[in-house]
């Protein structure tokens, strides 16, 4: 599980590639988040050994990987996914098989490219709130009863009242993901422009230093421009 598109194919086909090492018989699951065309080559690269290949980026960070509740958004080899399962199974609470290499990547980025918006959304809203008298824990439990409640509001949106941000998904990844969905978007011409616009927003957080806190943190670049 590496961290950008770099890592990926430094750690899989670079000069001390796990490439080097693969044979019929064997396989390679790439639990990295990257776009499409990166997980497209090392398949390639993989699969010229005799091996196969699996991507398997997950839905979920730190807490869900230390109780083995991610979710694992595979492609590629079926007969890998077969072999390989009972190991997801131990790190995850499900798995989909999504077909050619590329799904898996593309489903992990349309996630979150979603995640990212709502928690910018959210952050809009809490200030708002805020700067009309209401109280910001209020909010978050109105909104924690009903349709739109999530999960994620309600583990971040306590810590972010206290201006806390302990990091499970770092800022700079997340914003790495929406650039990736809008490259994505752009190369298959599907307009998007409110990912787009928050990318802009995470991209600014990160130029502000805001990149190794949790990505909940882009409630800081909000109250910079509102006190601009």
């Amino acid at each position: 599980m590496l961290a950008d598109p770099a890592g990926a194919m430094e750690v899989a086909c670079g000069p001390q590639g796990a490439v080097k090492g693969l044979s019929a018989g064997k396989g390679y699951v790439d639990v990295s988040t990257v776009d499409d065309e990166t997980s497209k080559a090392i398949a390639e690269a993989v699969r010229k050994t005799g091996a196969e290949f699996l991507e398997a980026p997950v839905s979920g960070s730190k807490k869900p990987a230390v109780d083995g509740t991610l979710i694992f958004l595979t492609a590629g080899d079926k007969p890998l996914f077969e072999r390989a399962s009972p190991m997801l199974d131990v790190m995850g609470k499900s798995k989909f098989y999504l077909g050619e290499v590329g799904n898996g990547a593309a489903m992990k980025l349309v996630v979150n490219m979603v995640m990212g918006s709502m928690m910018a959304s959210f952050s809009e809203g809490l200030l708002l709130g805020a700067k009309t008298g209401l109280d910001p824990k209020t909010i978050i439990e109105v909104i924690g009863q009903g349709a739109i409640s999530a999960p994620m509001f309600a583990m971040k949106g306590p810590s972010m009242v206290e201006g806390q941000y302990p990091t499970a998904f770092p800022l700079k990844h997340q914003q790495k993901d929406l650039r990736l969905a809008v490259e994505l978007a752009d190369k298959v011409g599907q307009p998007t422009p409110i990912a787009a616009a928050v990318n802009d927003l995470y991209a600014q957080a990160k130029s502000n230093g805001l990149g190794d806190e949790d990505f909940s943190a882009i409630i800081e670049a909000l109250k910079v421009n509102v006190n601009a």
